[in-house]
């Protein structure tokens, strides 16, 4: 019996020496996360960590009544956010999954079996001799009749289960900082979109009454021709301008009906119109956004939380990788009734029958699976820090860009309405000019051009200054709150 232990005792040695040689993985230094600077400018004064734009709920930063029933029912409706609800479901499923692993299991059974040992075996010869009681020996045709539980546990000894759960807990947790990365550029989508729509409608605007003051133009241009002051050519180069602009229009009221159901598509519903109000659109004034201070971007953002969720999974399942290294120690039991007759079943305690097991095996040679799963894993964890450093880079330098093109955007927009105030002037100036014989068609048909295209500029820089704001909210995380 002694030999015999210490026979065990060098197996399991073995195995444990065996494991040592356990690969490590690759421990790379986040330099991104470490340096990440302390304002998003560096040529000005530190910002205000407490004045954060970001932190703001979606309700208080959007204020238009009818924006904010589109966003309402975007989140009840929209598909990709359901899908991403789904996700969660299943990420949630699967923590329980690996939770299960750390319990044993039980499982119950019964079984029916006819089986005829040979005579000339050992087995048939000790059964020809055997009186299972007097005078009844046991028969050729030995039938076998089994009921009973089942139990298997593999014991976590190098916690290799709890680190296969740890890493779908933190994939659960990475699905739902997913989903509030889908609920913010949802909402920054429908306002964008939003957005466009009312700058569509105020261009409709501008191109409609560009197209009177063009029948304007072209009556004055046929009375001239009547009475010999202007020429059958600036008649035509008038007709020709008219039939442009009114080309312009229906380009525009195409736009305005795909982009009514780009967001009916976000809102997931069927085409219908879109209530806005697209008289206060140029007299809108943008939100003041407050940027607070770089490092708030690790805790407001979503997708930076993912991908810090992600990594921390990988360095688990990294862990877990390694582990299959090790031996691996399991318990199975089984008790029940078991006897050749049913009726026998019932005799007790000669039908009852168990049987405990323990076993330690690991991989010795041929591991070549093992090893190809860590180093999987390995490269997985290099790949998710690269993702995770990428995630706060981008994001850094979104907000930085952003918020030059806030400044940027202001100052264009300011310039363009100067713009636009000097060419109604020139307009009012042209007109007057031609119906006196003063200026001809060509200097008319410049200034109506030069003023049509202002205003679609001036428009769309509105809109340019509205859609950054926007933007740049989402960039500092806010939007899921």
């Amino acid at each position: 019996m002694k030999i015999y232990n210490k026979y065990i005792a060098a197996i399991a040695l073995s195995l444990v020496l065996a494991s040592c040689k356990a690969p490590m993985a690759t421990v790379i230094k986040d330099e991104v996360k470490e340096n990440i600077p302390q304002n998003f400018n560096q040529e000005e004064q530190q910002a205000d960590a407490n004045t954060n734009s970001g932190m703001t709920p979606w309700r208080e930063f959007f204020t238009d009544p009818n924006l904010v029933a589109l966003i309402e029912t975007a989140l009840k409706n929209n598909q990709d956010l359901m899908i991403t609800l789904q996700e969660i479901e299943i990420a949630k499923s699967g923590v329980v999954a690996k939770k299960g692993k750390l319990s044993p299991t039980v499982s119950a059974g019964v079984g029916a079996g006819l089986r005829k040992a040979g005579r000339y075996t050992s087995e048939g010869a000790g059964d020809a001799s055997t009186e299972m009681e007097p005078g009844k020996p046991v028969p050729d045709n030995l039938g076998n009749f089994e009921g009973g539980l089942m139990t298997n546990w593999e014991i976590d000894i190098w916690k290799k289960l709890r680190n296969e759960k740890d890493a779908a807990v933190a994939h659960y947790l990475s699905t739902v900082e997913g989903k509030n990365f889908v609920l913010s550029s949802l909402i920054a989508e429908v306002a964008d979109n939003y957005y466009e729509l009312l700058s569509l409608d105020n261009q409709l605007d501008i191109i409609q009454k560009y197209i009177e003051l063009q029948k304007k133009a072209l009556e004055i241009s046929k009375i001239q021709k009547e009475a010999a002051a202007a020429t059958e050519l600036a008649v035509k180069k008038f007709e020709a301008e008219l039939a442009k602009s009114k080309a312009s229009e229906y380009t525009i009221r195409q736009q305005i009906t795909e982009k009514e159901n780009e967001i009916n598509a976000l809102l997931g519903r069927y085409p219908q119109p879109i209530v806005r109000p697209k008289e206060t659109f140029m007299s809108t004034i943008p939100q003041t956004v407050y940027t607070g201070i770089p490092s708030q971007l690790l805790s407001n953002r979503p997708d930076i939380k993912q991908a810090e969720l992600e990594l921390k999974a990988a360095k688990l399942d990294v862990e877990a990788a390694r582990k299959e290294f090790y031996p691996t120690l399991e318990i199975s039991a089984t008790l029940g009734l078991e006897a050749f007759k049913p009726s026998y079943l019932v005799k007790m305690p000669e039908s009852i029958a168990y049987n405990l097991v323990g076993e330690l095996a690991g991989p010795l040679i041929n591991k070549s699976a093992i090893k190809a799963n860590f180093q999987t894993a390995d490269a997985k964890q290099i790949e998710a820090l690269y993702e995770y450093d990428k995630t706060i880079l981008n994001a850094y330098l979104d907000v930085a860009n952003l918020m030059s093109k806030v400044k940027n955007i202001d100052q264009y927009y300011q310039l363009k309405s100067d713009e636009n105030k000097a060419l109604d002037q020139s307009i009012d100036i042209a007109n007057q000019l031609f119906r006196n014989s003063r200026a001809d068609y060509l200097e008319v048909l410049m200034n109506q051009r030069d003023a049509l295209d202002a205003k679609m500029e001036l428009v769309e820089a509105k809109e340019k200054q509205l859609s950054t704001v926007v933007d740049i909210y989402k960039s500092l995380g806010g939007g899921w709150k």
